[in-house]
């Protein structure tokens, strides 16, 4: 059996009452600790901006590629075109 150990920080945060008490009101209809919903909810917002993180990055590199694959067309058309 592989047991996991996991290491925890302990941070102190300050939250919007608005935040806190939309919140409370979903936790108490829910079966989950406050610190697990808060642990969700930030593994959730990293991977939703690792995600834009990398569509920023591919939007960048593909334009790039745009932009070198219109030379190279260029080229191509001169070379064929240029007799």
């Amino acid at each position: 059996m592989v047991h996991t150990i996991v290491i925890m920080k302990t941070i102190s945060l300050k939250i919007d009452d608005a935040i806190f008490g939309e919140t409370e009101k979903i936790l108490s209809g829910i079966k989950r600790s406050r610190n697990r919903y808060i642990n969700e909810a930030i593994d959730y917002y990293n991977k939703l901006q690792r995600r834009l993180m990398l569509e920023k990055q591919l939007k960048k590199e593909s334009e790039l590629v745009s932009n070198e694959s219109l030379f190279v067309l260029r080229e191509f058309e001169e070379f064929e075109y240029g007799d």
